[in-house]
């Protein structure tokens, strides 16, 4: 099977990258011109196609939202149409922010979306076109990503972790922190199954366990580094931003795991890996 993803950079698709997958970056598939995204699928001999490329700067996508759009909606939009023609599954990465986060039941795929900002926005926009472009598919939405690659919680946590003594971090909201690595074998999993069974296209929720507040994911995160960091939780109200967040971002993921054998994976998991595989690069390995 042969695997082609958008996205190069983020997260996930240098995860997609270890597993083999190949990845096209900005030179090869400007997100911006749909069309080209199009075209490039037209043209591969991949067996099967992954979205892992976005939009995801949540506050700025506030003044952006145009762009945000046409990143978020209109190229996955065009990528889902040209799989369409030829017959090919398409995966695409979306998100909790669907959702305005209200409540503590985790959230089921088919519960009403509701989005607070512009990311949640454009991301919604993008699932709504893939599912009329007629594409076999599957729409996985995540939360809280965090590798050791890119701009991510871990890392943030981890570079502020080793120069101040005590952080305040939000405590009231609630989610399941994904390790990329996970997403990244659960979307090549996804694919593989939608080249057989079209059947089981739709839209589906993957995020790690157990759930957690950010408060206490930081928490696990000094604990597992090492560092003596006191973690004073705070409202979201006390911590300002642009974009509103969702308070309630837990996923009911037992669809996936249903349709697909994919087990929620266990992120305490995924941080020991990371913090290995940061450590490595510290070395010099």
């Amino acid at each position: 099977m042969s695997l082609l993803a958008f996205g190069q950079t983020g997260q996930v698709a240098q995860e997609l990258a270890r597993l083999g997958v190949v990845t096209l970056g900005r030179r090869e598939a400007e997100l911006t011109d749909p069309q080209a995204c199009a075209d490039i699928i037209a043209r591969t001999n991949a067996t099967a196609v992954i979205n892992a490329a976005a939009y995801t700067a949540v506050d700025r996508a506030e003044e952006e939202e145009a762009l945000a759009h046409q990143i978020n909606a209109a190229a996955p939009a065009a990528m889902a149409r040209a799989c369409a023609d030829k017959g090919l599954p398409f995966v695409h990465i979306s998100t909790d922010y669907v959702f305005d986060g209200s409540g503590t039941a985790p959230r089921v795929p088919i519960d009403p979306t509701n989005p607070l900002g512009a990311y949640g926005r454009t991301k919604l926009a993008g699932e709504d076109s893939i599912r009329r472009s007629g594409a076999r598919h599957a729409i996985l939405r995540t939360s809280w990503v965090f590798s050791a690659h890119g701009a991510n919680f871990v890392k943030t946590m981890l570079r502020l972790g080793g120069d101040h003594a005590q952080l305040n971090i939000v405590g009231d909201q609630i989610g399941g922190p994904t390790p990329a690595a996970a997403i990244a074998q659960a979307c090549v999993t996804i694919a593989k199954t939608l080249t057989q069974d079209a059947g089981k296209s739709g839209t589906y929720h993957f995020s790690g366990a157990p759930d957690v507040s950010w408060a206490d994911f930081a928490r696990t995160i000094f604990d597992a580094a090492g560092l003596d960091v006191a973690v004073n939780e705070i409202p979201t109200a006390d911590y300002p931003t642009p974009a509103t967040r969702p308070l309630n971002s837990r996923l009911d993921c037992s669809a996936t795991q249903s349709a697909f054998g994919i087990e929620r994976p266990d992120w305490q998991a995924g941080l020991r890996d990371v913090l290995v595989h940061l450590k490595g690069s510290d070395s010099g390995a």
